[in-house]
């Protein structure tokens, strides 16, 4: 890799020229990191519903032409001014958020919200210089949450990168950059549910299947699966899922089923579609007394949330969560060992592959909802 070290890398790149139209395999030129920033050669990388999300464009401040992508991983292949802790050959994960280490989130225990490098979806191009590191023909292509990681080489703030172990096989680690770690961390570092408990997950995506898988890593004697999907509730089950509920099915409010099927409600729900009635619907299914609710899909931008104070009165809990309280830096290489030492099964989680010349069909396959993830595997 050294010959590449200050020089302008040409590689192929899946651009995003416009809203919901497919993505096109370009060359594309990726500048040498500046301060601060580290180049990366990405091996394995994922489709995460949020990069079909800003695709689509629908909710957000659009920003064509974009290299989208977030989830990966990959091996450093140069480092810029100031970067101590990387050196070329490191095995990472990037990450969409960041820790900086200095700011008074890093250096509190309980916070992982960087003030420097926390997720901006709106910004383009990199904190240093506020420009794109990604050109065609001489024209900027946008950074996608400082990640772009549907590309072959990409240029990310070393704040968002996570050194993990060398032998931890990127292929299946990858997905522990955003969505697994997002839901198992949701389960295992805010709600802690009990050995013995009952957990109740709303959405069976991936995120709500990691945030079972952490339920069911914490001993949890049943968990309940609610979505309006009964396809997604046989693969569930592989997850821990004991039991399933539909609100369809039901002419009463979800919390009311809950309620009644486990003696007053659940003990911890975690909450993953972002929709505010399933948000509201989770706080009311735990228990007075010591039941926790756990927010973590992200709803629409209008959105209240509306309960009866007396639920906070009698002892219910609500909490939010950003990445699953994880430090990107500081925590997810222990998440890493966590698969390693076979606590934590990732395999499950991937249902699909493509080449990077058929990334296409990975959106296809989250679009129809055949996937929980689909590996694109980059062909260097």
């Amino acid at each position: 890799m050294s010959s590449t070290v200050g020089q302008v890398i040409t590689c192929k790149a899946a651009v995003a020229w416009e809203a919901g139209k497919p993505l096109v395999i370009e060359q594309v030129e990726v500048a040498p990191p500046q301060k601060m920033e580290v180049r990366l050669k990405i091996l394995f990388t994922s489709l995460c519903h949020t990069d079909v999300y800003f695709w689509e464009a629908k909710g957000q401040n659009p920003l064509f032409p974009r290299i989208l992508g977030h989830e990966a991983g990959g091996i450093v292949e140069s480092v810029g001014e100031g970067v101590t802790e990387l050196a070329p050959g490191d095995h990472v994960l990037p990450v969409f958020t960041g820790e900086c280490k200095e700011c008074a989130h890093c250096k509190s225990e309980e916070s992982n919200m960087c003030d420097l490098l926390r997720i901006n979806t709106d910004r383009g191009v990199m904190i240093n210089d506020g420009k794109s590191r990604f050109s065609k023909d001489g024209k900027p292509i946008y950074h996608f949450v400082g990640t772009s990681t549907f590309s072959e080489y990409t240029v990310v703030h070393v704040g968002c990168v996570a050194k993990i172990n060398p032998l931890a096989p990127l292929d299946k680690v990858c997905v522990l950059s955003c969505g697994i770690s997002t839901g198992f961390g949701a389960t295992v570092n805010v709600a802690k549910p009990k050995k013995g408990s009952t957990v109740a997950v709303f959405g069976l995506g991936a995120v709500g299947l990691a945030a079972a898988e952490g339920a069911r890593v914490s001993g949890a004697s049943r968990i309940i699966g609610v979505d309006l999907n009964p396809n997604r509730f046989e693969q569930a089950k592989q997850f821990g899922v004991t039991e399933f509920v539909n609100p369809k099915d039901h002419n009463k409010p979800v919390q009311e089923v809950l309620a009644e099927m486990t003696n007053g409600g659940v003990d911890r729900s975690v909450e993953c579609t972002g929709h505010i009635d399933a948000m509201i619907s989770a706080f009311e299914s735990v228990h007075d007394g010591w039941g926790v609710a756990v927010l973590v899909g992200v709803p629409h931008k209008d959105a209240v949330f509306k309960t009866h104070p007396t639920n906070f009165l009698n002892e219910r809990t609500l909490k939010g969560t950003f990445f699953g309280n994880y430090k990107p830096r500081s925590d997810i290489p222990a998440v890493v060992e966590k698969y390693m030492n076979k606590d934590l099964e990732l395999e499950k989680f991937i249902t699909h592959h493509v080449p990077f010349s058929e990334i296409n069909k990975a959106f296809d396959y989250m679009l129809k909802g055949e996937s929980i993830r689909c590996i694109i595997r980059m062909e260097h």
